[in-house]
């Protein structure tokens, strides 16, 4: 299976921590700028269902997987 790669769109990000709550292993916001992290954009296979849930819980859909 190709490489997957967590994508952060900061400029839709709203802060508002779904990723980070569901997946904080990969998603951190920063408190200070109120925008999302990747902490790390490249998910094992054994975590990718785990990513997409987190990925999918955005409501301003500023997270995206491509790989």
């Amino acid at each position: 299976m190709s490489a997957l790669r967590i994508v952060a769109d900061r400029a839709k990000c709203e802060g508002l921590g779904m990723c980070e709550a569901m997946a904080d292993d990969y998603f951190e916001v920063d408190e200070d700028e109120e925008l999302v992290t990747v902490l790390d954009a490249h998910p094992p296979e054994s975590d990718r269902t785990h990513v997409y849930a987190a990925v999918q819980a955005c409501p301003v859909l500023a997270l995206t997987l491509q790989g």
